[in-house]
């Protein structure tokens, strides 16, 4: 089926930059045939179907980088509790998470991204079979890499057990059109040698990028220092862990020589402005690493801990912390921002070929930003206008391999007051909310 897009903003997102203020999209089945101007549309075009965009802006569907959707039910809990980490969410998560939970709360997430115009995102959490499955119903493009730590976790017996669930997880989805299994390591200092080894050759086997938090913790410095005089990144180099297959999330505490490292292994890094910030563990070196030549995109870290789903807030704050820890106002201009949230996503999780630009050929993944309300006028710059003015409800259509899943700012194939009383359900019947209100009143 072809659909045209017309009267649109396109903003291409491509190596030029190229944009097209009034122009048109053409879309074949699952992928974008061409986009152009107005004036350049041939007056015989054919086409199923006609969506006028009435001004809007349509630019590629946006990319979270790293995010932990089965953790919804601990949005706002604790927030500004010190220890929130071991007081509220590792018990309950122990008590509490299951297949369920994470399946409903994988919906419901998704369905928070989709309307806010992410099209892409990579996970890592527990169930990840579940949180698979929510993706492929709830038809958005995702990795999903499933956990490893040296601990018991909820959806395996034995410690590290997440490596033998990643082995059995990852040939399950080999092959399919929008989601990859993959495999995330908590972190360097939760596993062993062997465990991050393994994760790293799983990841070679199956050719997908691969997860892990890195450089995000004070303690996390203090270890590799005192024990091995390294930093985390060295110490992975030093075990033969880095390359172009790793998605380093947050990597707050960088020296020059682990840039220098990330930059010679073309590892890709995540990075989570909101979430870092709101756990005063700091700014990282972002114009920095992109100045090295080191492949950034955002991401939105979890639910939990930056309380929203959504890249508009991401690109939002990346401007205000990044100019403000810099003292430079003319610190990445919004165009460079749009550009993360993009094809700077897709090319940290290795699908720049597939999506993150308008181009011929690729995945019809595109989102349409209306210009009608009130927060939307007047528009000099449309990059500007989506980082400084926009936010997620400006979001109106959203289409990923050409399918719409958002249309006038409602999900196209799926109710979100039923995923919402499915999540509920699901945190009643293990009694997550009592067992929260407990928690707090302890």
């Amino acid at each position: 089926m072809k659909t045209l897009i017309k009267n649109a903003w396109v903003l291409t997102m491509n190596e030029q930059m190229e944009q097209f203020p009034n122009g048109y999209l053409m879309v074949d089945d699952e992928k974008i045939s061409e986009a152009g101007t107005m004036d350049s549309l041939p007056k015989a075009v054919s086409y199923d179907r006609c969506i006028d965009a009435k001004g809007a802006i349509l630019l590629p569907g946006m990319v979270n980088t790293h995010t932990h959707i089965g953790m919804i039910p601990f949005r706002s809990l604790g927030d500004d509790y010190p220890d929130r980490l071991r007081r509220f969410l590792f018990p309950l998560e122990n008590e509490c998470m299951n297949e369920q939970l994470a399946y409903t709360s994988g919906k419901y997430a998704i369905a928070e991204m989709q309307l806010a115009g992410v099209t892409t995102f990579f996970d890592m959490y527990y169930f990840e079979q579940q949180l698979a499955e929510a993706a492929d119903e709830m038809h958005s493009r995702a990795l999903l890499a499933e956990s490893v730590i040296d601990t018991v976790t909820v959806d395996v017996p034995d410690p590290m057990g997440g490596l033998q669930y990643a082995e059995e997880f990852l040939p399950k989805w080999q092959g399919h059109h929008r989601i990859q299994a993959s495999i995330g390591p908590h972190a360097p200092y939760s596993n062993t040698i062997e465990v991050l080894q393994k994760a790293d050759a799983l990841s070679k086997k199956y050719d997908v990028p691969w997860m892990m938090h890195v450089s995000e913790m004070d303690f996390e410095l203090e270890k590799y220092r005192k024990e091995r005089n390294q930093t985390p990144v060295e110490f992975l180099e030093e075990i033969g862990v880095l390359s172009s297959r790793l998605v380093a999330a947050h990597c707050i505490h960088l020296t020059d020589h682990d840039i220098e490292l990330l930059k010679k292994y073309d590892v890709k890094v995540a990075h989570c402005i909101g979430a870092n910030t709101k756990s005063a563990k700091g700014v990282a070196r972002v114009r920095d690493l992109i100045n090295a030549g080191v492949i950034v995109g955002l991401g939105t870290d979890g639910p939990s801990s930056g309380n929203t789903l959504d890249l508009f807030s991401q690109m939002r704050m990346f401007a205000n912390f990044h100019k403000t820890y810099l003292h430079d106002r003319s610190a990445f201009p919004a165009e460079q921002i749009v550009k993360l949230a993009t094809i700077g996503g897709a090319k940290a999780l290795g699908l720049e070929e597939q999506i993150g630009t308008i181009e011929a050929g690729k995945q019809a993944d595109f989102i349409l930003v209306e210009t009608d309300s009130v927060n939307m006028f007047p528009i000099y710059d449309p990059y500007s206008a989506l980082v400084y003015s926009a936010n997620a409800g400006n979001v109106r259509d959203v289409f990923i391999d050409g399918k719409q899943v958002v249309s006038g700012k409602k999900l196209a194939d799926a109710d979100l007051a039923q995923l919402r009383a499915e999540l509920s359900e699901a945190m009643e019947q293990c009694g997550f909310r009592r067992k929260a209100l407990q928690a707090l009143n302890k």
